[in-house]
């Protein structure tokens, strides 16, 4: 079964099953994808679970993906029709630091729900789940914690350089294996 292309531009589907047949087959896959995209707009991670049941897309359109939901993320995030309100004082008499506008969190189809997770540093982790995929926000925290421990605590790694790291990988990859079995 091919993928269906849209008009010339050769661009795909992805990130869900290939036909509504396959779906059933799919229906406790949970996790589809994960993106990671630095604080720049660039994309450092992208790793595709079960994908023969899913969409291929190219490198160049992962980039672009990176790209765009970077601008949109930051668009949204300066429309904010509420203006904050002043930092009340702390504990010890220190400001409080107001919450920034977060931006967009989740886009929902009903093929799949790709949720963000926008750190404090602006990495930005996009993950790709079935639409009806419960506490994605707890899975996205925990894929938070693995690249705080595997990556971040890794000597060799250059922060916003694509991640590289074996251990990072194994960790994450049984982490949605455990997901996608239950």
């Amino acid at each position: 079964m091919g993928d269906r292309e849209f008009g010339n531009s050769g661009q795909r589907e992805a990130f869900w099953p290939r036909s509504k047949a396959r779906w059933n087959r799919w229906q406790n896959v949970t996790v589809f994808a994960l993106i990671v995209i630095n604080k720049a707009g660039g994309l450092v991670y992208n790793k595709t679970f079960h994908e023969n049941g899913l969409k291929k897309i190219s490198t160049n359109d992962l980039l672009v993906l990176a790209g765009t939901f970077h601008g949109v993320h930051a668009i949204t995030a300066r429309l904010n029709p509420i203006k904050p309100v002043a930092p009340a004082p702390g504990a010890n008499g220190v400001i409080n630091r107001a919450e920034p506008s977060s931006g967009l969190e989740v886009l929902e189809t009903e093929n799949f729900r790709m949720q963000c997770f926008n750190t404090m540093t602006g990495t930005k982790f996009l993950l790709f789940t079935d639409s009806t995929q419960v506490n994605v926000d707890l899975t996205i925290r925990r894929i938070y914690d693995l690249y705080s421990d595997f990556v971040m605590k890794n000597p060799f790694y250059s922060l916003e350089m694509p991640i590289r790291c074996d251990l990072f990988d194994r960790k994450l990859l049984s982490y949605i294996r455990e997901i996608n079995n239950r």
